[in-house]
C-alpha cells in the first residue's frame, strides 16, 4: 500500500469518527481538514449555534494525547476554548509572569494558547491590540513573553469563530485575516439533517461511544505528505494569474498577494491527499479558491460579495487541459 493510500485510510478513519458525533456537510470537513494537514488554521464564520464548539471538540477528541505532554516546561492542553470579550487582554491569551515573594523568582502562567486544538470564539469581539497577540503565535508558533521565548506544540490548529452581526464588533485587520488559511462557513443544517441532529444530541449519551481513532504521529506524518503531492507546472501557473487578476479586477482595492498562493497552493495539495490522489487537478484549485481568498481581498463597494468576484477570476483566467 502507498502512501497516500494508507494516508485516506486514516483521514477516512478520522472522517467517519467525527461524523458519528457532528453532523457536518463532507465537503466543508475536508476542507477543514486539508487546512489542518496543510498547517492552516481556520475562521468560520456563522450563526450562534450552528455546532463549532461540537466539531472542533470532535477535531481534538479523535486524537489520542497519550498522557499529556510539555512544551518548554509549559503543560499543553489538547483542546482549549477562549471565549472572546472585549476586555480581554493579551496576557489573559498568552499567559503572563508572576513573581513569586516565598521562592524569590519569577513563575511564567501560561494562557489557553497552549494548547493543539483552540477554538477562538467570536474573535472579532477581542480588541485590536489582543488580536494583534496572535500574530506571532498563527505565523511562527511560538509566543516571546519577557525576553523568554515558547514554543508551541505540533500539531498546533486555531479555529476561530466570527459572528458578522452584533455589537463592539473589531473587524480583523488584513495582516490577521491573511494568517488563516481559510474563512468558511458551516452554515445552516438541512430539514433531514435538523431531525438528525436533535435526535442525536437531544439525549444525554449522544458522546457515550466516542473516543480517539488516531494518534499525533499519523497527523504529523499526513503534514509530511503533503510536499510529495505533485504540482504540475501548468497548474502552479494557473494559481499564479489566479492571485495577479484579484489585484487588477474592477472594483478590487487590495488583490490576494504572493502569501495567498503560497498558501492556496499547500491547501489543494493537503485536499488532494485527503481524497486519496497524489497530485493536483485544475478543479481543486477552483474549488479551494474561494475559502482561501474571499476574505484576502478587499472590495470598494463593502455591500459587494468577495465570492462573485472571485467566481468572475476564475471565468477569466483560463484553466490548463
Amino acid at each position: 500500500m502507498s502512501y497516500i493510500a494508507a494516508a485516506k485510510n486514516g483521514i477516512d478513519r478520522l472522517v467517519d469518527n467525527i461524523r458519528q458525533v457532528i453532523v457536518v456537510q463532507p465537503a466543508t470537513l475536508e476542507t477543514i481538514l486539508a487546512s489542518k494537514i496543510a498547517g492552516g488554521h481556520v475562521i468560520l464564520a456563522d450563526a450562534h449555534g450552528v455546532g463549532k464548539t461540537s466539531l472542533a471538540r470532535a477535531l481534538s477528541g479523535s486524537i489520542d494525547w497519550g498522557e499529556g505532554q510539555t512544551k518548554d516546561g509549559v503543560k499543553i492542553e489538547p483542546f482549549s476554548r477562549i471565549q472572546c470579550t472585549v476586555d480581554l487582554l493579551p496576557q489573559d491569551i498568552l499567559g503572563f509572569n508572576r513573581f513569586d515573594m516565598q521562592s524569590n523568582r519569577t513563575t511564567f502562567h501560561s494562557g489557553p494558547i497552549f494548547a493543539n486544538f483552540i477554538l477562538c470564539d467570536e474573535i472579532n469581539l477581542l480588541t485590536p491590540k489582543t488580536q494583534g497577540s496572535f500574530l506571532q503565535v498563527m505565523e511562527e508558533q511560538r509566543i516571546t513573553i519577557e525576553g523568554s521565548t515558547y514554543h508551541l506544540p505540533d500539531p498546533f490548529f486555531i479555529i476561530a469563530t466570527m459572528n458578522l452581526k452584533g455589537s463592539h464588533l473589531f473587524p480583523l485587520p488584513a495582516p490577521q485575516l491573511d494568517r488563516f488559511m481559510v474563512q468558511i462557513s458551516l452554515g445552516y443544517p438541512s430539514e433531514q439533517d435538523e431531525i438528525q441532529i436533535l435526535t442525536k444530541h437531544g439525549k444525554d449519551d449522544s458522546w457515550k461511544d466516542f473516543k480517539p481513532v488516531i494518534d499525533p504521529n499519523e497527523l504529523l506524518a499526513w503534514q509530511k505528505l503533503v510536499d510529495q503531492v505533485s504540482l504540475h507546472a501548468d497548474v502552479a501557473s494557473y494559481i499564479v494569474r489566479i492571485i495577479r487578476q484579484t489585484r487588477k479586477h474592477p472594483g478590487v482595492i487590495t488583490g490576494a498577494s504572493p502569501r495567498s498562493g503560497i498558501k492556496l497552493s499547500r491547501l489543494v495539495r493537503a485536499l488532494a491527499l485527503v481524497r486519496g490522489s497524489d497530485y493536483v487537478t485544475p478543479d481543486l484549485v477552483k474549488e479551494m479558491a474561494f475559502p482561501a481568498l474571499c476574505h484576502r481581498i478587499e472590495l470598494e463597494d463593502p455591500s459587494r460579495s468577495p465570492s462573485s468576484v472571485i467566481q468572475e477570476v476564475l471565468k477569466e483566467v483560463p484553466a490548463p487541459g
